[in-house]
């Protein structure tokens, strides 16, 4: 267990694209909105758990186009998102800052963020049974212990990420190019995630 802690808590503290995720989403809306999709992210997880406790995860992993469909269907939302970011008033102005998404719909986002990345899914299905002990009781019981604290260590993780796209914020929002420029900073970091989860994918033999 100690050894699962210490291996875990180094791949969740690994920057990668939910964190991505997490701050600019905290950039645009502040420290509320980059809890929600903290949270939402790891809701996402719990998904991907259930799924590998119960095997959908393998079925992703030995069918090609389960994990097509899956991957461009993340692919697809993600540029949705920059494409909304981009679309949004070009500057912080008082109507646009009365008007925010809600942490539900943006707790919603991160959600279907996580959920819609397969490359989650065969992580879990590759990390997780390293750990596991036949003489420990059913291999699915194990997967959910482990894949429910791991979901617990990434979720300190992702709030450490919203803490720090906080302060950025607050540095930034004094300046005056970052209200005309967030807008394209979010978007490029949108369409990015979805470009690289569409190009992206085990290699298959």
């Amino acid at each position: 267990m100690l050894l699962f802690i210490l291996a875990a808590g180094v791949v969740v503290a690994i920057p990668g694209p939910n964190h991505l995720y997490i701050i600019t989403r905290t950039l645009s809306q502040g420290r509320s909105a980059g809890f929600a999709s903290a949270f939402g992210v790891e809701t996402g997880t719990l998904v991907h758990i259930g799924a590998a406790a119960v095997g959908i995860s393998s079925i992703i992993a030995s069918s090609a186009l389960a994990f097509s469909v899956v991957k461009y269907a993340g692919a697809a939302y993600l540029v949705y998102l920059g494409v909304r970011a981009l679309l949004r008033p070009p500057e912080l102005s008082a109507q646009a800052q009365r008007e925010p998404d809600s942490l539900r719909q943006v707790y919603r986002e991160g959600v279907v963020v996580n959920v819609l990345n397969p490359k989650v899914a065969l992580f879990f299905l590759a990390f997780l049974p390293q750990f596991l002990d036949p003489t420990r009781g059913a291999a699915a019981t194990q997967i959910l212990v482990l894949g429910l604290l791991m979901m617990l260590l990434g979720l300190m993780s992702d709030l450490a990420y919203a803490l720090t796209g906080d302060l950025l914020r607050r540095g930034l929002t004094r300046r005056p190019w970052f209200a005309r420029a967030h807008r394209y900073l979010s978007a490029s970091v949108y369409v990015g995630l979805g470009a690289a989860a569409a190009v992206s994918g085990p290699t298959r033999r």
